[in-house]
Parts: structure tokens; C-alpha cells; sequence
């Protein structure tokens, strides 16, 4: 046996404990009862719609947009719905009044001659919408949904059937009266937002929310209001991260791709940081240096004046130099990072403007350092130490960045395991022969690979951030944050080296090479990614691995689907910056009842024509895979969850029903 009797009578103490819990919550057999049939009932509908989403990259007007429209699947709904009997433009109509119904509201009664006609038609339809999208989840599930303002009323339309004849009246006297009152405009607002909420049930962000595009904070406000996202952290997301921890190495980083992507504002309008004392510093250390390689990368659409493009490119070199000296810092304190190849200020000559890289000598583009003194490259001069101190100050008390960051550490993780995929943004490092690569952590020489490493590794960045009260491990986890940015094994950023002085400063393009981890032409390899998923714990027949990070060069004829469909990278170009790459601008891979979907989306012009000219997002669907049998919440995580409750609940029926617990009548 492998009890004792006396560990089965403990182990039964603990479960009796356990019951009598249960039984505060179901105090009678009739409540436990009707439990067990509603959770049972529940492993029976259609499982939850999920999408994923990647390298975002502050995109937040063609975020926002694929979120409203559901990556298309608000369109096919309307059209399963209503494609037999209204023309193509009134589909049009329809579907942007749901994506934007408070703009579109406003357009609509300026041009609509009988308003009262057209807020009737409107309202049945989008009540016909809501129902069909609303039928795969219970009651209960909607009812948690709905607006408050119009909770009783829209259960009441999505649960009654109009066509019958004793129910007929009732039904169209509250469309009726909705309008009568003028509640209208506020019941189409509320219902095409539920419509939204309700296609998509899960929503799966792997990775690079911030950086390059214009409104990271503003996709960070979108998703902290989000009705379900979890997040697999991307390397610039945890540059942010280690910026708000108080990091100087990475509020130097997170501050030069601000200035080199003209994206100051987000820093300063989004999160109300004042970057004047950067500006004043840039104006007395490079007054009369042009900063030619430190030209901002503009977008044709910012309107910048060559006032402003000349300092904003002397603040970008002013906080790089600033940044490769703090790098130093930490390369030097963290030995075992085996990063001193990136020590490069110590490798210049000065006074001949060259530098020594690997025993060849490269001219410098740039060769004006001020703030450096060549016997102590990497030591921070009094201007900078303060100036520092105060960035450092003014991340610290960002509001609004705190607020984002510490909702990344809630709903955040290295890697996540849902439904039989495994998420992450990255890679995990390997070695050639596609075993898993042992990296050393710590002074310790402790060594962690796979799934290990990935867990070690959330635990120190968690400490980064919240072990305020002991510095020395706060620092190291600080630094290791700086290191899941740049470091040569970094899970998040797959590559021996970040080669950002070589582009700024070298002009031979054999210095800017960085090498991918072999992960990235492993993953080709299905019998490396099925050793993957059984390192997470896994089976192979049934999961996949879903990638971002890396994006796909899709007009090249690369394809998102790599090992036999084991792997999908989801990385099609949201970011403007890769799209000339991608040919694409993104894409949506969509887990629903009846399998997986990839949809590819073509660029997005702007949120004005969307609603002005209702030009939505041209996007394609593929099948990827389709289930012989529709998936039930039961073949999910939440169905395993529910399983449980369901076996707590009837063991709490066995021990009502003999007695051991009485009900509480």
C-alpha cells in the first residue's frame, strides 16, 4: 500500500476540511446539485474564441482597429447573418458602426433623413448580431457581460424569440419605446460594444508592445480595460519593464529608441515624463555637432522641422553615449554574462578617430566624443550622473508607467501554456544539435536550461521590480532584465550580440551582423519543436508552439507555418518599420470550436477613413487546422478546472448524503 492508515486518515481530515468549506458556499445537496449540472452543462458548449497577437510595436490605430473588427470575424458574421438579404455597402455600414459607434452615431444623423426608420432596422439587426455571436456562451457568461445601463433590457431581446405570436408585441414595444425615450444612440453604443466583447474570449499578446510606433501607452490603456489578455513578455516590453524598476542602463535604452524613431511624445505625453533636462544637456555637450548618424527615423506622416529634427538627433546621441557607458558598467559587474566583446568604448583611438574591432581597424562615422575621457571611457562625468538621477527620478514617478508596468507583471509571464499551445515570444536557446543550451546564472556557476532557465529567469526579472527593500537583489534583477534585452542567450532576444554602436559608429556592414541562436533554423525541425513542448509538458500530438519576435518575410515566399504546422510565427509586420520586410502589416492567428485560423491583414490607413470612407483592414484568412468534432469547453484548461469542481462537488454530495456534513437548511 502506498499509505499508511494513518496518512489515509490524515489525508481524509484534510479533504474533510476542504468540503466543509465548500459546503459555506453550497449549503444544501439541492445547491451542489444544481452546481454539478450547470458546470457539466458548461463542458459542453463550444469552447471560447482566443486571438493572438504580436509585436505590436505602439501601433495602436491598426490595434485597436483588429481588435473592433476581430481580425475580420465581426464581417463573416454579419455576412452568415445577413449576406442573402442586405447589398455589400449596407454590410459596410453595419459593421463600422459596430467597430465605431460613437463616431459613426455622429455622421449617421447628420445624412439620415428618417432617423426613426433607420434607428429601428439598425437595432433589430444588431440585436440579430449580438444573439448569434452571444449563442455559445451561457447565460450566466452574458449576463457578466452586459452593459449595466441596459442589462435587463438586452437579456430580454437576446432570449425572447419575436416570432411568436404571444411574445410578438412585447418585443417590438421595447425597440419601440428605446427610441421613443431617445436611448438610441447610447443602446447602439452599448450593444456594438458587447458585440465586440463577445468574439473574441481570449485575447493572447506575445510580446513588444512598446517601442517604434507612436502609442504604446495607448495599447497599454486598451489592454488594462481588457475583458481577458494574458501576455508573454517581448525584449522591449521588458526594457520598459527594467526603465520602470529604475534601471539607468535601460531608461538610457528605452529613451534612445525613442529619439531615433521621433517617438518622444510617448514618453513625454504619454507618461509625463519632462525630457527637458536630456534636451538642455544634448544643446550644451553637442552644440556644434551636426549628430549625422544619429538622424531620427521619421515617419512621412510626423511633421518635424529641421529645428527640431537637429535636436532631437543631439539628444539621441547624447543618451547613447550614455547608455554604451552604463552598458559597460554592467558587463563589468556581471562577468559571468560573458558579454565583454560589447565593452567597445575602450577599444577606440581617440586621437586618430578609429577603433579595433577582432584585430581590424575601422574608421569611425562619428569621432566627436565630449563627454568621454579616453583613460576612463566608461566612467559617467558629473552632467551625466546627474542628469541620470534625474530620468531615474522621473520613471520612478510616472504614474501612468508604473500603473502599465505593474499590469505586464500581473497578466505577464516569460512563456505561457494554454489549450495546448505553448506561448512565447523569442526563442528558447539551443545548441546546434538541437539540445537545449545550459546557461550560467549567478556567481554560482549554477547552470539552467529549457523550461528551468525560462522560470529561473521570471523569477529574478519579478525581483528587478519588486524587492525594493533588498538592493542587492533588486540590482541583479535589474541587470538581468538589461540582459533578457541584449545578453547572448536572452530568451527574448535570441542573437550573440546587439551590434547598436557598430551601426551608428561603423560603416563595413561585416561589423553589424548579429548571429541568431540556432533555435531559429531549428524550429524547421518538427522533431526539435515536439522536444520543445515536451519540455514544457506538452504532448506533441496535440500542441503547438506559437512564435513571435522575428518578423516573416512573407513577400519573400517565407511561410508563418514551420514544422509541419508544430510552429506558427505570428510576427507578419504590425510595426510600420518591418513592413517593407513582411509585405504584409500583420497577423491574427485565431483558435476557435472548430480549430486554427492565420489571418494576414494588409496595412491600415488610418482610424479617419475607416469611419469617414469605411475602409476596414483587408485581411485574409487561411486554415491552418480543423477538428473532426467541434471543441467543448471541456477539451480546455477551464474544462480540466471545471472537471475538479465538479468532483468537489460531488464528493461534498457523499458526505451530505451520509451524513458526515449536515446541510445547512
Amino acid at each position: 500500500m502506498p499509505y499508511s492508515e494513518d496518512n489515509l486518515t490524515q489525508e481524509f481530515e484534510n479533504e474533510l476540511r476542504y468540503l466543509k468549506l465548500l459546503s459555506n458556499q453550497y449549503p444544501t445537496i439541492a445547491e451542489a446539485c444544481t452546481e454539478i449540472i450547470n458546470l457539466q452543462a458548461i463542458l459542453n458548449l463550444p469552447k471560447g474564441t482566443e486571438h493572438f497577437l504580436t509585436d505590436i510595436h505602439g501601433e495602436y490605430e491598426a490595434f485597436n482597429h483588429v481588435l473592433k473588427n476581430a481580425s475580420g470575424v465581426i464581417k463573416r458574421k454579419i455576412y452568415d447573418i445577413f449576406g442573402n438579404s442586405l447589398r455589400e455597402q449596407d454590410i459596410k455600414s453595419l459593421a463600422t458602426l459596430i467597430y465605431y459607434p460613437e463616431q459613426k452615431l455622429e455622421i449617421t444623423l447628420k445624412n439620415e433623413k428618417n432617423i426613426e426608420d433607420w434607428y429601428k432596422i439598425t437595432l433589430y439587426r444588431l440585436i440579430e448580431i449580438c444573439r448569434y455571436v452571444s449563442s455559445k456562451y451561457t447565460r450566466s457568461k452574458v449576463r457578466k457581460a452586459l452593459p449595466s445601463d441596459f442589462s435587463y433590457i438586452i437579456e430580454e431581446l437576446l432570449h425572447e424569440q419575436p416570432d411568436r405570436i404571444d411574445k410578438e408585441e412585447y418585443y417590438n414595444e421595447i425597440i419601440k419605446t428605446i427610441i421613443r425615450i431617445g436611448r438610441a444612440n447610447e443602446f447602439i453604443i452599448a450593444i456594438s460594444k458587447l458585440i465586440q466583447r463577445l468574439v473574441i474570449d481570449r485575447l493572447h499578446i506575445l510580446g513588444d508592445i512598446f517601442d517604434r510606433g507612436p502609442g504604446a501607452d495607448i495599447v497599454m490603456d486598451t489592454l488594462v480595460n481588457y475583458h481577458s489578455v494574458d501576455i508573454q513578455w517581448g525584449n522591449h516590453d521588458i526594457l520598459w519593464m527594467g526603465a520602470a524598476a529604475g534601471s539607468e542602463v535601460c531608461i538610457a535604452t528605452v529613451l534612445r529608441i525613442c529619439a531615433r524613431y521621433a517617438n518622444l511624445d510617448t514618453i513625454e505625453d504619454g507618461y509625463g515624463i519632462n525630457l527637458l533636462p536630456l534636451a538642455t544637456f544634448a544643446i550644451d555637450f553637442y552644440k556644434n555637432d551636426e549628430c549625422l548618424s544619429f538622424k531620427p527615423k521619421i515617419e512621412s506622416s510626423k511633421n518635424y522641422s529641421e529645428k527640431d529634427i537637429r535636436l532631437i538627433s543631439k539628444m539621441h546621441k547624447a543618451i547613447s553615449i550614455i547608455q554604451f557607458k552604463l552598458e559597460g558598467e554592467v558587463i563589468k559587474r556581471r562577468p559571468y554574462f560573458e558579454m565583454n566583446d560589447r565593452l567597445l568604448l575602450n577599444k577606440i583611438n581617440y586621437e586618430k578617430g578609429t577603433i579595433n574591432l577582432n584585430g581590424k581597424i575601422y574608421k569611425l562615422k562619428d569621432s566627436n566624443f565630449p563627454t568621454i575621457n579616453p583613460q576612463d571611457p566608461y566612467e559617467l562625468i558629473p552632467e551625466e550622473i546627474e542628469l541620470m538621477e534625474r530620468l531615474k527620478s522621473s520613471f520612478l514617478n510616472s504614474e501612468k508607467l508604473q500603473k502599465h508596468v505593474r499590469f505586464l507583471f500581473t497578466k505577464g509571464s516569460m512563456y505561457l501554456k494554454y489549450n495546448s499551445n505553448l506561448l512565447y515570444h523569442g526563442c528558447i536557446p539551443l545548441n546546434e544539435d538541437g539540445s537545449f543550451k545550459k546557461v550560467k546564472i549567478g556567481k554560482t556557476g549554477h547552470e539552467y536550461s529549457g523550461k528551468a532557465f525560462l522560470d529561473r529567469l521570471e523569477i529574478l526579472v519579478r525581483e528587478g521590480y519588486f524587492y525594493k527593500n533588498n538592493p542587492k537583489a533588486k540590482l541583479y534583477g535589474m541587470d538581468i532584465i538589461w540582459y533578457l534585452w541584449n545578453g547572448p542567450d536572452s530568451p527574448l532576444f535570441g542573437k550573440n550580440k546587439m551590434a547598436t554602436f557598430e551601426r551608428y559608429f561603423i560603416e563595413e556592414k561585416e561589423t553589424h551582423i548579429e548571429e541568431k541562436n540556432p533555435y531559429f533554423y531549428l524550429r524547421d525541425d518538427e522533431k526539435v519543436c515536439n522536444s520543445i513542448l515536451k519540455e514544457f509538458g506538452l504532448d506533441p500530438e496535440k500542441s503547438h508552439i506559437i512564435n513571435g519576435h522575428v518578423p516573416v518575410k512573407s513577400k519573400n515566399g517565407e511561410s508563418p507555418i514551420k514544422a509541419n504546422g508544430k510552429l506558427l510565427v505570428i510576427d507578419g509586420g504590425f510595426s510600420k518599420a518591418y513592413q517593407g520586410q513582411t509585405g504584409i502589416a500583420g497577423y491574427t492567428l485565431i483558435y476557435n470550436s472548430y480549430g486554427l485560423l492565420l489571418v494576414s491583414h494588409e496595412p491600415f490607413e488610418s482610424t479617419y477613413k475607416a469611419i469617414e470612407e469605411e475602409k476596414d483592414i483587408l485581411s485574409t484568412t487561411v486554415i491552418l487546422e480543423t477538428g473532426v468534432e467541434r471543441k467543448r469547453v471541456g477539451d480546455t484548461d477551464i474544462g480540466y478546472e471545471l472537471k475538479i469542481q465538479i468532483n468537489d462537488l460531488e464528493k461534498l454530495l457523499d458526505v451530505y448524503r451520509k451524513g458526515i456534513i449536515k446541510e445547512q437548511k
